[in-house]
């Protein structure tokens, strides 16, 4: 075969046509197809060797709870997954959050997040904007938690590894009703940094004076209880080697020794731990209530059954219809072992209690699942069934209601999750349990509501009216809180501002539920919301809508482009979308801002009523671009007017000059003239003041409503000051970093995620 330079092959067209040059055609297509696969396998080679996949944690997503961050929603909703190449600068990824993440005001601080048992905890910030991905050693699959570095939900944020919050098993007598102490331990989970003092686990149980024990293992491989002494108890939880799930016994000055411990080993009455306690719980009387069995890490489950029906003298027939249920702290059934487990294998603890029940345990193929209707559980509560674990979540639903009798096919079903609470639904109805991942002892809920069919989303509507358009509408007083029912209105409280200011009151009118396709277009959602609208908010057409998403109470994100799909905008389950009417169509480009501009009035401390001001920005988005955009829009010269950006949640006015040199302390340099970009993060519905300097010639863009709204911030951050001052000088160090919420269940009912489920 003969191989040729390319340069010998770079001939005109009618020399390579021509034969007397020797140069076959078939020669030089074999060159060209070898040269196009080898570019795709460069380019494949690239992607697979410097392209990153990191999971961003969206900072206005999550609350601190606890010790620790957890998602406002659900996780699903709260990580973005982005692939990113690790040669470019961190300065590079963060511009490109910010193109991604068109709500985001503010400074953007990038930190590398783990998951902790407590939850997400964020540790070194990354700094160095001039420095690669690479450079700064970050992996691959790498968490990061977007945020401003400093609050989440106006709570500061403890960071670093000094401070990783640790999830203790505390270990505790019970107390009754009358406040006396109970022959019965209680565990529950407590979350504390592990640079805390130890000492703080009895302040966080109200135990003025005792002795705390740690869990530890001797040679023999039996679990002992060493005790702390006083002057260590001022150390922290690192320096008494304690980590996650490690388990501490509290015991108060006034228990008595003898139920908690003897020699520093845990009993409850006997010498010796080698047995596990049955009860009866069948519905067969007989003399005893409960009997002892004696067994050893390898003793078959099956054997201490039937030793336990033997000594409860109850009859034989229970031998082919029943089963053994580990009984936990707290009292609570647990799921069946079977019996074809060890002790050690079922994770059964020497000493614990099981229950003689009526019923089989679960084959290998078989689930045996807790199940609810509603959101609001009580531990103990819950109902149970066995099923397969291939069923689909379809026919599961449908076992669950004839269960339950609950008539119609308006329900769904979600996953309870650590917390006790209802997680993510159920939504691909043709899978089956194990493919969900769906364990023996998992809670399912049964939620009223029907799911969207797949490729659909269930979107609710409201009816947005600026209060510069035609004034806000007047809500009932009893619908003042919260979401209300169809037909009501929804006000988000703020102070109130003058005639025509934007940031005084928003007003949102519930329409109702809207399913569509996630093909369908802005246009078709516009065009089906109006459907739901009533005579007297009626529309000439779709192009006279302008359609956001609500996000915080009001108008978030906005679908510009009418021809773009739904799914493109990437519209989660719990998207709601709200509508504001126009007096004359629109139709805006990828490349159109919505601004809401406000003249200011000449001689007083106060602006006209909003205007708004759709800005192309396929220019860039440069200072300069937009004062001539806002100097055509108001028929001024350019060098005669100075705008400034609104920031309603400081209060301020941030002049927008067309030369933007601001230095930050780690680049000496010009910055690039973007006002996407810091200080002014400009987005869609941002309010832009515009003083005319043939009338007026200060610097002054505030209003008196600024000056009350900053006042009331002060005297509010005095007035956390004062009770954080109060709390630590009471100890109470870890109810500062609790958020309100609705109400939890009992802490003890964690108990279930340590490993008593398989």
């Amino acid at each position: 075969m003969l191989f040729y330079r390319k340069s010998q092959l770079q001939r005109p067209p009618e020399a390579r046509a021509n034969p007397r040059y020797g140069i076959p055609r078939h020669l030089l297509n074999e060159m060209d197809a070898a040269n196009i696969e080898l570019q795709t396998k460069r380019a494949e080679w690239d992607s697979t060797n410097n392209n990153l996949e990191l999971r961003l944690h969206l900072g206005p997503h999550y609350h601190f709870f606890n010790g620790a961050l957890h998602p406002i929603v659900s996780q699903a909703e709260s990580v973005w997954d982005l692939t990113f190449d690790k040669r470019k600068t961190l300065g590079d990824l963060r511009q490109s959050m910010f193109q991604l993440l068109e709500f985001w005001e503010g400074d953007m601080v990038l930190s590398v997040a783990k998951f902790v048992p407590a939850g997400l905890h964020v540790y070194q910030m990354l700094d160095g904007d001039d420095l690669t991905l690479c450079e700064l050693e970050i992996a691959d699959g790498e968490d990061l938690f977007v945020w401003n570095g400093v609050e989440v939900g106006g709570i500061p944020i403890p960071t670093g590894s000094d401070c990783e919050p640790l999830l203790l098993h505390v270990l505790h007598l019970a107390t009754s009703s009358e406040g006396e102490r109970c022959p019965r331990l209680v565990e529950s989970p407590h979350v504390f940094p592990s640079n805390a003092e130890v000492g703080a686990v009895l302040t966080a149980l109200a135990v003025p004076v005792g002795v705390l024990f740690i869990s530890a293992t001797d040679p023999a491989g039996e679990e002992n209880w060493v005790a702390i002494p006083e002057e260590d108890l001022k150390k922290t939880f690192r320096e008494q080697g304690l980590r996650n799930q490690s388990s501490v016994l509290v015991q108060d000055s006034s228990d008595d020794n003898s139920s908690l411990l003897t020699q520093g080993r845990w009993f409850t009455g006997m010498n010796e731990m080698s047995w596990l306690q049955v009860q009866n719980l069948c519905e067969f009387e007989s003399e005893e209530k409960q009997v002892k069995i004696s067994a050893t890490v390898n003793t078959v489950v099956f054997d201490i059954r039937i030793k336990a029906i033997k000594e409860l003298k109850l009859i034989k027939e229970l031998a082919e219809n029943s089963c053994l249920r580990p009984i936990d702290r707290n009292g609570k059934l647990l799921c069946p072992v079977p019996d074809s487990y060890t002790v050690k294998e079922a994770e059964l603890k020497m000493g614990s209690s099981l229950g003689l029940c009526p019923g089989k345990a679960p084959t290998s193929s078989q689930l045996f699942l807790f199940f609810t209707v509603g959101s609001d559980v009580q531990p103990g509560t819950e109902m149970e069934i066995i099923v397969e674990e291939t069923m689909s979540v379809r026919d599961c639903l449908k076992l669950l209601l004839e269960k339950s009798g609950l008539p119609g096919d308006t329900w769904h079903l979600r996953k309870m999750d650590w917390c006790y609470e209802a997680g993510e639904p159920l939504c691909e109805e043709d899978a089956t349990l194990r493919e969900l991942m769906i364990c023996s002892g998992d809670t399912l809920l049964l939620i009223e509501g029907k799911l969207p069919p797949p490729g659909f989303l269930k979107v609710p509507v409201w009816w947005y009216q600026p209060g510069w358009h035609t004034g806000h509408w007047k809500s009932h007083p009893d619908q003042m809180h919260g979401a209300p029912s169809p037909g009501g209105v929804w006000r988000a409280a703020s102070t109130q501002g003058a005639p025509g200011d934007p940031h005084g009151e928003v007003s949102l009118l519930y329409l109702g539920d809207l399913e569509i396709s996630e093909d369908a277009t802005v246009a078709e959602l516009k065009s089906q919301a109006m459907t739901l609208s009533s005579s007297e908010r009626v529309v000439p057409s779709p192009a006279f809508l302008r359609a956001w998403t609500v996000e915080g109470r009001r108008p978030g994100r906005l679908l510009r482009v009418n021809r773009q799909p739904l799914k493109e905008y990437k519209l989660g389950r719990k998207t709601e979308i709200c509508l504001e009417p126009l007096q004359k169509e629109e139709n805006l480009g990828p490349q159109d801002v919505v601004l809401r501009t406000q003249m200011r009035l000449p001689g007083q401390r106060a602006y006209a009523p909003c205007v708004d001001l759709v800005w192309d920005t396929g220019r860039g988005w440069t200072a300069g671009s937009l004062r001539q955009r806002v100097a055509h829009f108001c028929s001024l010269p350019v060098e005669k007017i100075e705008i400034a950006k609104y920031f309603p949640e400081k209060f301020e006015w941030l002049p927008i000059s067309s030369w933007n040199q601001h230095l930050t302390k780690r680049k000496k340099k010009k910055k690039q003239d973007n006002l996407q970009g810091a200080p002014y993060y400009l987005k869609d519905g941002d309010t832009i003041g515009i003083k005319n300097l043939l009338v007026e010639d200060d610097d002054d863009f505030s209003t008196a409503r600024d000056d009350l709204g900053k006042e009331t911030q002060k005297q509010l951050a005095l007035g956390k000051k004062s009770q954080e001052a109060l709390r630590v000088q009471n100890g109470d160090l870890f109810s500062s970093t609790k958020t309100p919420g609705r109400p939890r269940a009992p802490e003890a009912s964690l108990s279930i995620h340590v490993g008593s489920f398989r």
